[in-house]
């Protein structure tokens, strides 16, 4: 009978297709939730959709069978498609959210339950939880213990708090982190700096996370009619699955929590929590007002370093860093580069692939930043070597396109000496952020067989190295007051760039153009920031495509200047 059936991917990309499921999903009363993967099963020769199931990582989302067919037997042969797409990906366990009455469908495709509310229950087809709590159970510690599950999306000063205060009342403390990767800060970085930061807290373990202890950013919530149902039915489920699996393995009795005056989800967890009566939870007090958002929301450094422990610096800087990347990659119109509208004078890049390039970069980014967090300047082979290491990663990344070359050198040396500065003095002063920077770079060699290198061989002009050893001082002495000057300019990161176009002898237009270009480029750049309006900006761009010139120096200038501006204003 099923030989008359075929499975389809349905890319969710293409506008069809998601109108299609999305469709669907709404005549079986489910609502489309973001799926890496999904599939439809139809009859051969037909467009109409029978059943519909999707992938998001380790979790089967978005499941359905058509109302005129709910046959078992399809429901099974699209579970066990998906399992075998997961497992080809790599995953060995999938889990299930469902409602309680598909219990004994997805039982029969060897699926156990693992937690229970009224609305929904969570599934797995492996032995995933089990694993993860004989983990819990090596950790385990005799006497009275309890646990905190933090984000830390960064980890704060008052994240430090809690884990003193809470240690400060128990034998031992165990601290497990959300292990879903859609924050700004990755698990592994946040993993980092709440080990680094509970050093000096004797009696508190840091536990690796897992997908089970589960988060609202990843529960499927596609099933529940009701969208003010999630939240609740979110909860009931972390709680079952704590107080039957995580809190034995570690043998635990209480759970401390932070007063929450912001974020009602995380309020309303605690109020449910603290409701469970087989359940002990404290509430300590939060310190002053401190919060990760208002980390992540700083526009300058100097407000984080109230908000954050020492050990969390250098993280805040390399993210600092990878967004000045990204706010000139963002600034649009761009004459002949990569930008939201274009890709400028370039056919082997677009804006996708730049924004891959910048996160691949970022925790090259906070290795440098870690280098630099000492008494004395590190030495050149060790910048060196992670500078290797992360233009490889960044080649591998984007098929072999070099998307950010000339910015890891720049941003990179700025990185380290921003670090050096912070550790040794607490602040950044522009003088020494310069001298620091000349120091570092006076300590490497000139690369060679670079497009740079290939221009210093015919023309007079200064390449990345002599820019970096004189410490930037075009930078500091003029563009980054222009910018500052020019700070609540809706166009302030235009009219900076064309500021740089003008002054900048630019290798990368030297080598796609010569001499003669370079320096028209130059006079015309003077010309438009002179008389500036957008769309004299547009033309420009597309005369730069037509002509085949791209700024990439004083995009890289930009992007630079950007994130000086940040950490010293």
């Amino acid at each position: 009978m099923y030989s008359d059936f075929e499975i389809r991917q349905l890319p969710l990309s293409i506008k069809s297709c998601h109108k299609k499921v999305e469709q669907f999903l709404a005549e079986n009363d489910l609502r489309l939730e973001p799926v890496d993967y999904y599939a439809a099963i139809f009859e051969r020769d037909s467009d109409v959709m029978l059943a519909g199931g999707g992938l998001k990582a380790d979790v089967m989302k978005c499941v359905a069978v058509s109302s005129t067919l709910r046959d078992e037997g399809l429901c099974l042969m699209l579970i066990s498609h998906l399992i075998s797409t997961a497992q080809a990906r790599g995953t060995t366990c999938v889990k299930v959210f469902t409602k309680p009455e598909n219990e004994s469908i997805f039982a029969s495709a060897s699926f156990h339950t693992i937690a229970r509310s009224d609305k929904a229950i969570l599934m797995e087809n492996g032995n995933g939880l089990d694993s993860y709590c004989n983990y819990l159970s090596t950790l385990k510690q005799p006497g009275e213990n309890g646990i905190i599950v933090m984000n830390a999306n960064p980890f704060t000063l008052g994240h430090q708090y809690l884990i003193q205060q809470a240690a400060a009342q128990v034998d031992h403390l165990y601290v497990i982190l959300v292990k879903e990767d859609c924050s700004e800060y990755s698990y592994s970085e946040r993993l980092s700096m709440v080990k680094d930061g509970c050093l000096h807290v004797p009696n508190a373990t840091v536990c690796e996370g897992s997908s089970y202890m589960v988060s609202a950013a990843t529960f499927p919530s596609y099933f529940l009619k009701r969208i003010e149902d999630r939240t609740d039915t979110y909860i009931a489920l972390d709680l079952d699955l704590y107080a039957k699996h995580i809190a034995p393995a570690l043998g635990v009795r209480t759970r401390y929590v932070g007063t929450e005056p912001h974020d009602e989800s995380t309020r309303r967890y605690n109020e449910l929590m603290k409701a469970c009566s087989h359940m002990r939870v404290k509430e300590i007090e939060r310190l002053d007002d401190i919060s990760a958002s208002r980390v992540r929301k700083a526009t300058t450094l100097s407000s984080v370093l109230t908000w954050v422990p020492p050990t969390t610096v250098p993280h805040v800087v390399a993210h600092m860093a990878a967004h000045a990347l990204k706010a000139e990659l963002d600034t649009t119109p761009k004459p002949g580069l990569v930008d939201l509208a274009d890709s400028g004078s370039h056919t082997d890049m677009d804006h996708a692939l730049m924004t891959t390039s910048i996160k691949t970069l970022m925790q090259y980014f906070v290795t440098l930043a870690q280098a630099g967090n000492s008494q004395e300047l590190p030495n050149a082979a060790s910048i060196r070597r992670t500078g290797i290491e992360a233009e490889k990663a960044m080649l591998q990344s984007t098929g072999g396109v070099n998307t950010h070359k000339g910015a890891l050198f720049s941003m990179g040396l700025t990185i380290v000496a921003a670090s050096h500065l912070l550790h040794k003095h607490g602040h950044i002063d522009k003088k020494a952020l310069q001298q620091d920077i000349a120091a570092l770079a006076g300590k490497l060699s000139e690369a060679k067989g670079t497009h740079g290198a290939q221009v210093l061989g015919k023309v007079n002009v200064k390449g990345a190295l002599a820019m970096a050893r004189s410490g930037y001082e075009q930078l500091f002495d003029s563009w980054l007051p222009f910018l500052d000057q020019n700070r609540h300019d809706a166009h302030a990161l235009h009219k900076t760039l064309l500021l740089i176009m003008s002054q900048l002898d630019d290798t990368n237009v030297y080598y796609r153009c010569g001499a003669t270009v370079a320096q028209q480029v130059k006079h015309e750049a003077e010309a438009l920031l002179a008389d500036f309006t957008v769309e004299k900006l547009k033309d420009m761009n597309r005369s730069f495509i037509a002509r085949n010139i791209s700024p990439g120096g004083a995009a890289d200038m930009l992007s630079l200047t950007v994130f000086i501006d940040t950490i010293t204003r």
